[in-house]
């Protein structure tokens, strides 16, 4: 009631002020204050209402911020602690971590784990945080892994065919874990190998590209060794498969029995007893 009537009263003041002489203009005033005076203070307690709530609000984003950074850094800890675990030297780790929204509830005592136990320690990967004492809650952080190494690139141009020496190799440093999971990183495992299509200079090696020498061909006359306790006895016979270094294949003795054997070398098979 009193806000409805407060423009036409404050005009009656007002117009009575114009017309006051001087010596009534003050007291002319202090009724204007008196009057207006409750709506003073309650505006004043809604601004101090206003201001206390900001006051929250910005104290409870800076404790979650805080939270998250918290998290983020727990999680930067423990994938580097991984990485180091599964062989990997420091120096060619790389880890970016994704912050979480701020709207996020809080997470104390985070625990991070991997989600699944297979989980390839590299390129993005997700790491679960188990929140608060009892781990009920569960919140999960994407991150970015960088595992960098040399790979092995063909130094000159290779054809089918060709064995794979070690002056045909070279290794470059790359990011790892950008490359598909077949790419060679150690010129020893391709040493010996066969290509199985045309590299270019340059070009990445990959288990794909190479295959293990034949060294035995299927027709071919070859020379088996019979291995026993105390004995050893040399045949010869008619390899009816084709195989490499490690493989079983079928071989024809002279007496047409037929048995399997293992390929030892170019040539040669062993039968163990």
């Amino acid at each position: 009631m009193q806000a409805n009537r407060l423009p036409g009263t404050f005009v009656q003041i007002a117009f009575a002020t114009a017309n006051t002489r001087p010596g009534q203009l003050s007291t002319m005033t202090r009724a204007l204050k008196e009057y207006l005076k409750p709506a003073l203070i309650l505006l004043s307690l809604c601004v101090s209402q206003a201001w206390g709530l900001s006051q929250v609000q910005g104290s409870d984003n800076v404790a979650r911020a805080d939270d998250n950074t918290s998290s983020v850094t727990r999680v930067q800890q423990f994938l580097f602690e991984q990485l180091v675990d599964s062989g990997i030297a420091p120096d060619n780790i790389g880890i970016n971590v994704f912050p979480p929204a701020v709207s996020l509830d809080s997470c104390q005592q985070a625990e991070p784990f991997l989600p699944r136990d297979d989980t390839r320690l590299m390129g993005r990967v997700s790491v679960g945080l188990r929140c608060d004492t009892d781990g009920n809650r569960v919140r999960y952080l994407q991150a970015e892994l960088h595992v960098y190494g040399e790979r092995v690139i063909a130094a000159r141009d290779i054809n089918p065919g060709e064995m794979i020496q070690a002056d045909m190799l070279a290794t470059e440093r790359v990011d790892l874990s950008r490359l598909p999971a077949q790419t060679l990183t150690d010129i020893d495992a391709a040493i010996g190998q066969q290509a199985r299509r045309p590299l270019r200079q340059g070009q990445s090696l990959s288990e794909q590209v190479l295959s293990a020498p034949q060294l035995v061909q299927r027709g071919q006359l070859v020379s088996i060794e019979a291995l026993g306790q105390g004995f050893r006895i040399r045949r010869q016979g008619e390899a009816l498969d084709n195989g490499a270094q490690g493989d079983t294949v079928r071989v024809r003795t002279q007496n047409r029995e037929i048995v399997e054997a293992q390929v030892a070398g170019p040539g040669v098979l062993t039968v163990t007893f």
